[in-house]
Formats: C-alpha cells, structure tokens, sequence
C-alpha cells in the first residue's frame, strides 16, 4: 500500500481487497482502514469468520472457509465474477476483449 498505490485512492475507485484469515489478516485490516482515511471504498473478499472486516466495510464476499492451499482457487470465482459485470457494465465485449493476441490463425 505503500508510495504508488495510495495516491490512487480516491471515492471514485473502488479498491478490491482479498484477506483469508490468515497471518497477515491484521495487517489486510490495518490498509483497510489507511484506504477507509483516505475515502476510498472498498470491496472485500474474506473466508467465512471474517467479522471483524464487515465492521470496516458494508462490501463484503465471503467466501467458504478451506485448506490454506485450496484459498486461492475459491477467491479467483468471486474475482472472474466481479471483472466480468465490471466489464459488462462498462460496455465492454466481454467475449471479445481488445488487444487480445490469438495464438492460432485458422486459414
């Protein structure tokens, strides 16, 4: 959160937060609030238990609560989601997006 990231926070931009509960929870909490300070908003994804974080913000995704090694997979679900009506609402071809390279030409 440090430097770069902080100078774009503004009520404009929601910022997306992923915290399990795991050993930097405290500290995913402590940026919370820095954003909070700051006027940004915030969206958060946390495993299931997170209470402390639906206190900081009303956007809270929770997500079922699994092996550590098995965290990632279930946050990228919710993430896929969010980035797919983001870019529906923005009005973009989500099945065609710009700029994107194919890697096979089909004569």
């Amino acid at each position: 959160m440090k430097h770069g990231p902080i100078a774009l926070i503004d009520d404009d931009m929601p910022v997306v937060v992923l915290a399990p509960k795991d050993k930097v929870y405290e500290k995913v909490l402590s940026n919370i609030e820095e954003v909070k300070s700051r006027g940004g908003k915030v969206i958060a994804l946390t495993t299931e238990g997170g209470g402390t974080i639906s206190s900081l913000t009303g956007n809270v995704i929770f997500i079922p609560e699994t092996n550590q090694h098995l965290t990632p997979i279930l946050f990228t679900v919710p993430l896929h989601l969010l980035a797919y009506h983001i870019a529906f609402l923005r009005g973009c071809d989500v099945d065609q997006p710009r700029n994107l390279a194919k890697s096979v030409t089909v004569e």
